[in-house]
C-alpha cells in the first residue's frame, strides 16, 4: 500500500509540474501581439484600412494553437521607428520594405515577402512609362520599381517635355530642380534607389541635391508635386494608380494625374516589402514565426483580407528568405560610401 501511495504521490506531481508548464505556455500566448506598419501612405489611411486585421490575425492564430487576449495593430512615425520597435521587441510583427529590415536585420527576421500586381510598364526606359497610363497585369512579382516623376510646375513640364522628346537629362536639369524624398532613409523607392539611380547617372546622391524637401509619406509628395511646391518625386512604381482619384479632389488638380506628370527617371527592381518579426527569443519563437507566416498567407487568401494588404499594393505573400536581400544591402553600402 505505502509503495501505492507513494507512486501515485510521484504521478500527481508530475502531472502538476506537466499542467504547469502547460499553463505558463498558455500564460505566454494570451499576451498581446504587436503589428506595426510603417507609413509609406497617410497614417488615417493605413488605421482604417487596417483596422479589421486585429481580429482577423487573432481568429488565424487561434487555429495554429496560439491565443492571444488581444492583437494591437499600429502605424509606426517612421520606417526606423518600426525597425527599432521590432528589434527591441517592443513590436512583435512588422510590415517594413527590405532596406527597413536590412538595417536593422541583426534584431529583426524576415518571415513573409509580398506579392503584388505586375504593371504594364517595366521598361528601363522612362518615356516608355509615359506612352499610357501605368496598369495592373495578373502576372504576380516579387519586385517593383521606384520611379522619379516630374510634376505640373514649370520646371516639372520642361524636364517631362524633354525625356519625351527622346534627349537625356543633364547633372544641371537635375540640380536645378526642386526634389520631394522620403524623409525615411531607409525607404527603397522614396530614397535608397533613388540615390543610386542618381549616383549612376549624374555621379551624385540625393544628399547632394541643392533643393529638395523631405516629406513624412507619398500623400503629401503627390499633393506638393501637385501644388507646384516641389519639381520632382520620388516613389513606387504604382503611386499614381492609388492617388489617381486624388489627384483632381484633393489635391484640386483639373486634369488627370497621368496627364500632368511624366517619369523622367526609372530605378532597378526592388524585391518586395516584406511581413519581419522580432528576434527577441522571449516573444518569438520558431513555431509562433511558423504560425504567423500560416495566418498571414490565409488571410491574403481571403477577399476582406486582399482589401486590407492592398494598401500597400501586397495582394499575398510567400515565405522569405534572408539571401533575397542581399542586393538591398549591396545598394545600402553603396549609399554608405557616398556619404562619406
Amino acid at each position: 500500500m505505502k509503495k501505492l501511495l507513494a507512486l501515485l504521490t510521484v504521478l500527481v506531481l508530475s502531472m502538476s509540474m506537466l499542467v504547469g508548464c502547460g499553463g505558463d505556455k498558455k500564460a505566454a500566448q494570451n499576451e498581446e501581439l504587436v503589428v506595426y506598419f510603417v507609413p509609406s501612405r497617410n497614417p488615417e489611411e493605413i488605421k482604417t484600412a487596417t483596422a479589421p486585421l486585429a481580429e482577423m490575425l487573432k481568429e488565424e492564430l487561434k487555429k495554429q494553437g496560439y491565443e492571444f487576449k488581444n492583437v494591437k495593430v499600429e502605424v509606426g512615425t517612421s520606417f526606423e521607428a518600426v525597425g527599432e520597435a521590432l528589434s527591441a521587441g517592443t513590436a512583435h510583427v512588422g510590415f517594413i520594405p527590405g532596406g527597413t529590415y536590412v538595417l536593422y536585420d541583426d534584431g529583426v527576421d524576415v518571415a513573409l515577402t509580398a506579392t503584388r500586381d505586375g504593371l504594364n510598364h517595366d521598361s528601363d526606359n522612362a518615356k516608355d512609362w509615359n506612352s499610357e497610363p501605368t496598369k495592373a497585369t495578373e502576372d504576380q512579382v516579387t519586385y517593383y520599381r521606384s520611379l522619379v516623376i516630374a510634376g505640373p510646375s514649370a520646371k516639372g513640364k520642361e524636364l517631362g517635355d524633354k525625356i519625351n522628346k527622346g534627349e537625356k537629362l543633364t547633372k544641371e536639369d537635375v540640380e536645378s530642380a526642386t526634389w520631394g524624398i522620403s524623409s525615411n532613409t531607409t525607404s527603397p523607392a522614396g530614397y535608397i534607389y533613388p540615390s543610386l539611380w542618381l549616383q549612376e547617372n549624374f555621379g551624385m546622391s540625393i544628399t547632394d541635391l541643392p533643393n529638395k524637401v523631405a516629406l513624412d509619406n507619398y500623400a503629401t509628395a503627390l499633393s506638393q508635386l501637385a501644388s507646384g511646391q516641389i519639381d520632382v518625386m520620388v516613389t513606387y512604381a504604382d503611386a499614381r494608380r492609388d492617388y489617381e482619384k486624388d489627384w483632381t479632389s484633393t489635391f484640386g488638380r483639373k486634369e488627370s494625374v497621368w496627364d500632368e506628370t511624366n517619369v523622367i527617371g526609372v530605378t532597378d527592381k526592388v524585391y518586395n516589402d516584406t511581413i519581419s518579426v522580432t528576434k527577441d527569443k522571449k516573444l518569438m519563437t520558431p513555431e509562433l514565426k511558423d504560425a504567423i507566416q500560416k495566418s498571414f498567407m490565409n488571410i491574403a487568401g481571403t477577399e476582406e483580407g486582399k482589401k486590407i494588404i492592398s494598401i500597400y499594393s501586397h495582394n499575398g505573400y510567400q515565405l522569405g528568405e534572408d539571401k533575397n536581400y542581399d542586393a538591398e544591402r549591396k545598394a545600402q553600402e553603396l549609399i554608405k560610401s557616398m556619404q562619406k
